[in-house]
């Protein structure tokens, strides 16, 4: 059982992985353009962004279980 948690962990960590590298790969001006934006903002705007991803994969979980 131990084995099989680890092993669905590092599944999840290099699908992440590749989702995250999907964006600065196919348009890298973008994504350089979103990150001088990002700089920008205040540490609770970047709290929220982060805070809604948190949600969303929450859900995105419970749908797929």
């Amino acid at each position: 059982v131990i084995y099989l948690m680890w092993e669905v962990f590092f599944i999840a960590i290099g699908l992440m992985m590749i989702f995250e590298g999907i964006f600065p790969f196919s348009f890298p001006n973008a994504w350089r353009e979103t990150f001088q934006k990002l700089i920008l903002l205040e540490d609770s705007q970047i709290r929220i962004i982060g805070l809604t991803s948190m949600v969303i994969g929450l859900i995105i979980l419970l749908l797929v279980n």
